[in-house]
């Protein structure tokens, strides 16, 4: 069985499908996606349509990210509709099919509500690795976290957890398009929707597959990017 991490999509189906092709799932695999699936990239709408499909299989489990937060808030106030709106929130309507000049909440379908509020969750836990979208508190268990530190804190001073295990993560981009491998901890945020790559991780072999929006792709090791 393989456990295989993908950072921040944003958006971007075509890296998305290049990276699912290069991987070649398998029917005991399990995809944890690491959050950040809408706002920046070009097609929001389809990667939730990928992610939901592939839910349905039994072979994701859906974290959610700062974005996805931002895009749930939305609903509740003209003024955190327009926080979102500004933070990426334009390219995730532009991608739903609207009749008006304007896109609006309404073109989103409901699926794609439940998908985000009810099937993602914040973290997930394996026997020697935990994964969330941002970062956590060292010295607290995974279910004390605050929520804030999970969806918005940057990977740049992570420390080994109480735990023991390893934290993989995305949200800190890494526009050199590497991962950062710490030992204890590994951000997998590779820039997909600027210049970067989309990054998926063995957490048990250590494999890496990259694949960015114009269709190339690369592999290698995680244990490559370990600082010297």
């Amino acid at each position: 069985m393989r456990i295989i991490a993908i950072a921040d999509i944003h958006g971007c189906s075509m890296a998305w499908d290049t990276l699912l092709s290069m991987i070649k799932l398998q029917g005991d695999d399990l995809i944890i996606t690491l959050g950040d699936y809408v706002d920046r990239g070009p097609d929001s709408n389809g990667v939730l349509e990928r992610l939901i499909t592939l839910h349905k299989t039994g072979q994701l489990v859906a974290l959610r990210g700062n974005h996805e937060i931002l895009m749930l808030e939305a609903r509740h106030s003209p003024q955190q509709f327009d926080a979102w709106f500004k933070w990426g929130g334009d390219q995730t309507l532009a991608s739903y099919p609207t009749t008006g000049k304007k896109p609006k909440l309404e073109t989103i379908p409901a699926h794609h509500w439940e998908f985000l509020e009810n099937l993602c969750v914040n973290y997930w836990e394996t026997e020697h690795h935990f994964f969330v979208h941002g970062n956590v508190d060292s010295q607290l268990p995974l279910n004390q976290q605050p929520t804030e530190q999970l969806f918005g804190a940057k990977f740049h001073h992570a420390k080994p957890h109480i735990s023991g295990k390893t934290m993989v993560c995305g949200h800190t981009r890494q526009t050199s398009g590497k991962p950062v491998n710490l030992g204890y901890a590994i951000c997998i945020d590779t820039w997909v929707y600027g210049q970067g790559w989309l990054t998926g991780l063995d957490i048990n072999s250590g494999k890496i597959w990259q694949a960015n929006q114009i269709g190339h792709f690369r592999t290698g090791w995680i244990d490559e990017f370990k600082p010297i």
